[in-house]
């Protein structure tokens, strides 16, 4: 086993292998060297000592992670090194130690853990700090030790995440494109961010990083009444989910419906997925002119908006905040009068999800007190009514076959015969997410079975 009982505690030497585990008798003697700034290590040689004295990271409860399986593991960083396994106080005297020990206790027939292509320290892989530290102290370094027997445990990783591993050339043409790098940050961001409460905000500043996610409050916490009523249909339900599980990047769409000043009631009855790329600034237009004719047609009102946060929590970030408060003051400023407009942000592959369904979250954003202009936005929840539709209109069905030709060819589209957890693939955890937004008519399952065997002639 690659950990040790916490009674005896091995000594790791600063600058000694800190993988020992994963290498053979004369290649570890070899990898050793002096962590002196004199001397080349090798990229087995920097452990986590060496970044610690180096200040690269610092000790700290509950610093280090471990995403494996759906399954999440907290570590804390010791001041010698070594990692102390929060659930069980297990101390370990290496990321490889403890990623095995936490893959094994999943899948016991993991070989190795690769720690540092598995664990991350503040959400950010350990393989990167090491990068860092080779181009800070040896830039004269060959680089190319940076991929050193890690890469394939990098992409081994990732599939077995059950995320979508993309090939390295691929990768790199895509990269050149603004959309792929906008989406990397997103899906890197969403993954990552850990949500402040709104108190802690206090006035805007430029500083701030724009995808910090804010948790939300609710409306009786700022002593105000919730001023309107939402009714949300189950096929607009049904549509998003299917939308926001197709990509691993972020995804848009509008939603129409009734708003009744009478009984101040918003109505939502349609979701408008946006066929367009978030950076394709040149089409965006084009749709957006396309839904608001499809819903004029159809005799409905623009009443919000959603998107996804693929891999993070359905919390809205600051952009967001910002973003909802703009949408809220158009439709106010429209002739009618005071209009609601709701926001809903979807996490359909965070890990922190309760079981395979989608996290939904409506939201509305309360202005800051007057005396208070320059503060932020407070972002609240909005409680809902959901409606179930008697039947899968053929209209929702059509648009949901239009979004899988839209993505069919994408970079990012999701790979759906992927294992979501050890017994679900993503197509099964597609299928039970939107099970939760079934109509009435049971004959649903079955029409839907034709998009489903769509999306598996894609891979």
């Amino acid at each position: 086993s690659g950990s040790e009982p916490p009674s005896s505690p091995q000594v790791v030497e600063e600058g000694g292998d800190e993988e020992d585990e994963e290498l053979s008798g004369g290649e570890d003697a070899e990898l050793r060297t002096s962590a002196g700034r004199g001397s080349v290590l090798t990229r087995r040689g920097i452990t986590l000592r060496v970044l610690l004295k180096d200040g690269l990271v610092e000790p700290g409860d509950g610093v280090l992670s471990i995403h494996y399986l759906g399954k999440n593991f907290v570590g804390d960083l010791l001041t010698d090194g070594k990692i102390r396994w929060v659930e069980t106080g297990q101390i370990f005297n290496s990321p490889s130690a403890w990623a095995t020990h936490c893959k094994r206790l999943v899948n016991p027939a993991k070989k190795s853990g690769c720690g540092w292509a598995s664990v991350r320290y503040r959400g950010e892989k350990l393989v990167q700090y090491k990068t860092s530290w080779l181009r800070k102290y040896q830039p004269t370094a060959d680089m190319s030790l940076a991929s050193e027997g890690e890469e394939d445990e990098m992409g081994e990783d990732e599939e077995e995440e059950g995320k979508t591993a993309v090939p390295a050339e691929e990768k790199n043409r895509k990269s050149k494109t603004e959309l792929h790098d906008i989406s990397l940050v997103q899906r890197r961001g969403d993954r990552e961010r850990i949500p402040v409460r709104y108190c802690t905000l206090g006035t805007r500043d430029v500083a701030r990083d724009p995808h910090t996610l804010v948790e939300l409050s609710a409306f009786s916490a700022i002593n105000r009444f919730q001023p309107f009523n939402v009714a949300v249909s189950s096929n607009v339900l049904l549509l998003m989910d299917f939308h926001c599980h197709l990509t691993t990047s972020e995804v848009v769409g509008y939603l129409g419906g009734r708003w009744d000043t009478t009984t101040q009631l918003l109505t939502v009855l349609r979701a408008f997925p946006c066929r367009t790329r978030l950076a394709d600034r040149e089409a965006a237009p084009v749709v957006e002119e396309e839904i608001c004719q499809n819903l004029f047609m159809r005799g409905l009102s623009l009443v919000g908006w959603y998107h996804s946060h693929p891999r993070g929590p359905a919390l809205p970030s600051l952009q967001d905040i910002d973003s909802q408060m703009d949408h809220q003051l158009r439709l106010q400023g429209s002739s009618n009068g005071f209009q609601p407009c709701l926001g809903i942000i979807c996490g359909p592959y965070y890990h922190g999800n309760q079981g395979v369904a989608s996290t939904i979250t409506p939201f509305w954003v309360v202005p800051p007190p007057e005396q208070r202009p320059n503060d932020y936005g407070i972002p609240v929840a909005v409680e809902v009514t959901y409606v179930q539709d008697n039947f899968l209109t053929t209209d929702v069905l059509n648009e949901m076959m239009l979004l899988v030709e839209f993505y069919r060819a994408a970079p990012d589209l999701v790979n759906f015969s992927q294992m979501w957890s050890p017994d679900t693939s993503i197509l099964d955890k597609i299928k039970a997410s939107l099970s939760g937004h079934a109509p009435k008519d049971q004959a649903y399952s079955q029409i839907l079975e034709h998009v489903y065997n769509q999306l598996r002639s894609i891979q």
